[in-house]
């Protein structure tokens, strides 16, 4: 799926309808008061609710993606997805930087068992999360502070990592300042697996304000084509036929594919298209058999044409 090409196809309405804005979090306000500024920036516009893309503490900054008006039932397929970050953490007794990463890849690189701190809002309890990468920096010249990188799993607390390292040091250590550069897709820079780099609030507000004055084109840069979850799980397409029956909710059986062959395994969320347009968010029931006709898949969430979409627009 050519996301690019589709945003240049899409009116801002319905972008602004299906959209996803990525919002790059300044220190202070928590995540939804990001997502509420945003609603009630665009609210003369069409844009009813808002949703964000994983907790950021009041302090952290970084990437936020913002959720708009039917994106928002999306949000849920994008939280699971690998998180990036640059932080500095202080550690309370100038230690060795080899010994600190000897520590590291001995119990903090892999699976790790980590419990949500305190005043998270998920059941206290022991949960595994995969740490990727976890890189030291560069140290202050007092030795206490120490600049690192981390690439982890979503849903993993970089705090209570940092927390957990000093304890497993014996020396104690607490976290600084913390900036996500990257949740999933998004990023906050523009690079190859990302065209759509985060966007500061004071430009978000300009844009806006161009938009109010009759100037679309800075508010329909930054806003990215929900489409895009297509670049997080497989693309499945059904035959255009089918298309009326698809959004009554119904199942997608073997006979309404037009691809044949790819080996998806069951369980897995696929995204699914008819020709450049999206269906919905669908669970596979049974693995693909071109010789049997039996439910293939079941939606998860299907997106349901606007009707007199200018009127609610």
């Amino acid at each position: 799926m050519d996301i690019e090409k589709l945003k240049v196809k899409k009116s801002i309405q319905e972008l602004l309808e299906f959209g996803i804005i990525n919002i790059d979090k300044p220190s202070g306000p928590t995540s939804f008061n990001i997502s509420d500024f945003v609603r009630k920036a665009l609210k003369d516009f069409g844009i009813r609710k808002t949703s964000h893309f994983g907790t950021l503490d009041p302090k952290v900054t970084g990437v936020l993606p913002i959720a708009l008006n039917r994106a928002c039932k999306l949000t849920g397929f994008f939280l699971g997805e690998d998180k990036e970050y640059v932080g500095i953490m202080r550690i309370h007794e100038d230690t060795p930087m080899e010994k600190i990463k000897e520590t590291i890849r001995e119990k903090f690189i892999g699976r790790i068992m980590q419990m949500p701190p305190v005043k998270s809002r998920v059941k206290r309890q022991f949960r595994e999360r995969e740490i990727k990468k976890f890189e030291l920096l560069e140290k202050s010249e007092d030795g206490k502070d120490i600049l690192f990188h981390v690439e982890c799993e979503g849903g993993t607390y970089i705090r209570k990592l940092i927390d957990d390292l000093g304890k497993e040091l014996g020396i104690g250590a607490h976290m600084l300042e913390l900036r996500r550069i990257r949740a999933g897709i998004f990023s906050e820079y523009r690079n190859k697996n990302c065209k759509y780099p985060s966007v500061n609030l004071y430009d978000f507000e300009k844009a806006v304000e161009e938009y109010r004055k009759g100037s679309e084109k800075p508010l329909k840069d930054i806003i990215v084509p929900a489409e895009i979850v297509s670049e997080v799980y497989p693309v499945v397409r059904v035959k255009e036929k089918e298309i009326k029956r698809l959004l009554t909710g119904k199942p997608i059986f073997t006979k309404d594919l037009m691809d044949e062959g790819e080996e998806i395994e069951k369980g897995r969320i696929i995204c699914v298209f008819s020709g450049e347009r999206f269906i919905g968010m669908y669970k596979v029931i049974n693995t693909y058999d071109k010789n049997r006709d039996e439910i293939f898949a079941k939606p998860e969430f299907v997106l349901q044409p606007l009707y007199n979409f200018k009127k609610n627009a």
